[in-house]
């Protein structure tokens, strides 16, 4: 015989734990995202998050089915702090760029957790809420249905894959983010007789390329947006 669903609510843990904290999915969820931010992602395990939650690790069982749909929960809590204290002002593109940027920072501020979740499509509500909140700002912008799910595709995906280019980058040890600055200044060593183009950008190369190249990838998005609107 199939076992019962226990509902939401009769899954929570209502008496303290050890240490005397009453358990939460925000408590576990920001414990799990220090313990990322700590230990790297894997540090992340169960048994790592009942030590610091001072609880068994079965009892998360109570508020995630397992590791994976804390992942996801974490995913769906950056995108919250992303959205957090945002509104439409009725201006497309700079709608357009606070979104993109604000959802950019809360992943690159969690890099850790950001390569774990940019690849993850959670159905929670946070992303629901980001995901209408660009479609609406495109539609209001004038675009028809479909071209705003393309603009929508364009704009999500890379938004998160630059999340997780820099995040990867900073998850990086020090030494290995150190190393990889330098390269850039051997560029200016290269001679022009073989590498004319290079030698000729080193200067530029080597203060753009340690910078992140969102910013201006998300203006070319917005320009043809822009571009797109103008045609229409």
């Amino acid at each position: 015989m199939p076992k019962a669903v226990v509902s939401e609510e009769k899954r929570r843990r209502r008496r303290p734990t050890r240490g005397g904290r009453v358990l939460s999915e925000r408590l576990i969820v920001d414990t799990a995202l220090r313990l990322l931010r700590e230990h790297g992602s894997t540090g992340l395990s169960a048994r790592r998050l009942g030590l610091a939650l001072d609880c068994d690790p079965s009892t998360l069982y109570r508020y995630f089915r397992g590791m994976d749909e804390l992942t996801l929960a974490i995913g769906d809590t950056l995108i919250g702090q992303a959205l957090s204290g945002w509104s439409p002002t009725g201006d497309w593109r700079d709608d357009l760029r606070a979104l993109g940027r604000r959802i950019h920072q809360a992943y690159v501020a969690h890099p850790q957790a950001a390569v774990l979740t940019t690849s993850r499509v959670t159905g929670r509500a946070n992303e629901l809420a980001a995901d209408e909140a660009v479609l609406g700002v495109l539609r209001a912008a004038g675009l028809p249905v479909a071209a705003a799910v393309r603009v929508y595709h364009a704009f999500i995906d890379q938004t998160l894959a630059f999340a997780a280019l820099d995040a990867a980058s900073l998850a990086l040890p020090n030494a290995a983010l150190r190393a990889e600055d330098e390269v850039w200044s051997t560029y200016a060593r290269l001679p022009a007789s073989t590498h004319p183009h290079l030698a000729e950008a080193a200067p530029l190369l080597a203060t753009e390329m340690v910078l992140s190249a969102y910013p201006s990838a998300l203006e070319l998005l917005l320009d043809a947006v822009a571009t797109r609107l103008s045609a229409a």
